[in-house]
């Protein structure tokens, strides 16, 4: 493949620095906006390239020494060569871009990014891929090939101290996910596999997943506990919880920031354990949240017991919403990164539902499903991004639409 010199002109969402090459888009894996660099070009597509960077000629002042000595091979983080303050202002280009490109919402308000005071060692959920010599290791940057790493930088330090007590895992182990409250101090492990290891040697939480999806408690209950706006919640080790904990608590106040102080009816829908409706259950005469996962609705039940005017429902939100919804009545909605969809958005606008807040951690999904809201009569306000995902191109948004306010 040739070797071209390129101006490099903004960022994909992906994390890619994006140039040109012989008229097409050239996406750019380690690169960063301003930069004339060589490229190496790997794969051609009718309109576009992927290419290698080979040389800067002239580096951006942005540019860092990456400390991890995995970065570039793993395929954990797109961003750590990045000076953090810019890596804020690259996420709020790319969620500006997509409600231009994708949302046809180009004067939609995109605020700042709230970033961390120390975007390192902030994940409190980690999975690793299992060699088949019980090694752990990241899938590689760009490949489907496997990193053995010894640390990561990025992941509470007490989760790489329980990797290395835990290398290497028995025979029948493909995978690990390491959780740990980090307000609480408790840990989980996960194991998946063909085949349950006798013993773990560690002296934590530990559940195994076999093939078909069947969960087996192999040491204490199989859930870990973490405090989060004031209150403890169950997590068992098949439900979500957002991985940046610290990130979290500013997530939940931007959602409290955006709700009134008060109404009748709040649905939380893809409510998970419930962190959203019980959170913000005290402004509301009812609270109803919607799960469909069975551990996760199992975990918002139990942290919800002293909640007697919120109530969960079991199923996906497709199935259950339209029954919760009341004329008037304060939808959260944070879905998975597929978003809402068609059936979802317009149950909403259906029901004739007051104020909306979305939570997104994608921006294509999240502009398109914003589309669809304003062509149904809602107005889109400022969307706020939260930097969840420090030294990677994951972004996390909330936003707020209100029905027949221009």
């Amino acid at each position: 493949m040739s070797v071209e010199i390129s101006r490099l002109r903004a960022i994909a969402a992906g994390g890619d620095a994006i140039g040109e090459v012989g008229g097409k888009t050239a996406f750019v894996p380690l690169g960063i906006p301003g930069e004339l660099v060589r490229l190496q070009v790997s794969r051609e597509y009718p309109r576009y390239v992927a290419a290698e960077l080979t040389e800067i000629l002239e580096p951006s002042p942005d540019r860092v020494a990456a400390p991890c000595p995995y970065f570039g091979r793993c395929g954990g983080c797109q961003w750590q060569h990045i000076r953090y303050a810019r890596q804020l202002e690259l996420k709020r280009q790319i969620v500006a871009d997509a409600m231009a490109r994708i949302g046809k919402l180009p004067n939609a308000e995109v605020l700042p990014v709230l970033g961390m005071n120390e975007p390192w060692g902030c994940r409190n959920n980690v999975q690793f891929e299992v060699l088949p010599s019980g090694m752990l290791a990241f899938k590689a940057f760009h490949s489907h090939a496997a990193v053995e790493i010894d640390r990561c930088l990025i992941t509470q330090p007490v989760l790489n101290e329980l990797a290395v007590v835990l290398r290497p895992l028995p025979e029948g182990i493909q995978r690990a996910v390491l959780r740990c409250g980090v307000n609480s101090g408790e840990r989980l492990i996960l194991l998946e596999g063909y085949r349950p290891p006798k013993s773990v040697a560690a002296d934590v939480e530990c559940v195994y997943r076999n093939p078909k999806g069947a969960l087996q408690a192999l040491s204490g209950k199989g859930v870990l506990h973490e405090q989060l706006g004031g209150r403890r919640w169950q997590v068992s080790a098949g439900s979500f919880f957002q991985v940046n904990t610290a990130q979290a608590e500013v997530l939940l106040a931007e959602v409290r920031k955006r709700l009134p102080e008060g109404g009748d009816l709040l649905v939380d829908a893809y409510c998970g354990v419930g962190t959203f409706a019980l959170s913000l259950a005290e402004r509301f005469e009812r609270v109803v949240g919607i799960e469909s996962a069975p551990s996760a609705i199992e975990d918002a039940m139990v942290n919800g017991a002293g909640d007697p005017h919120v109530r969960f429902r079991r199923g996906t939100t497709e199935s259950e919403l339209s029954g919760a919804l009341e004329p008037g009545c304060t939808m959260i909605c944070d879905p998975p990164r597929a978003g809402c969809g068609p059936a979802v958005l317009r149950a909403m606008a259906e029901a004739e539902v007051g104020m909306i807040v979305y939570v997104s951690c994608d921006p294509a999904t999240l502009a398109r499903d914003l589309a669809t809201l304003a062509s149904l009569g809602y107005a889109v306000g400022a969307l706020q991004p939260v930097d969840m995902f420090p030294q990677t191109a994951h972004i996390e948004c909330v936003v707020a639409l209100s029905r027949n306010r221009i």
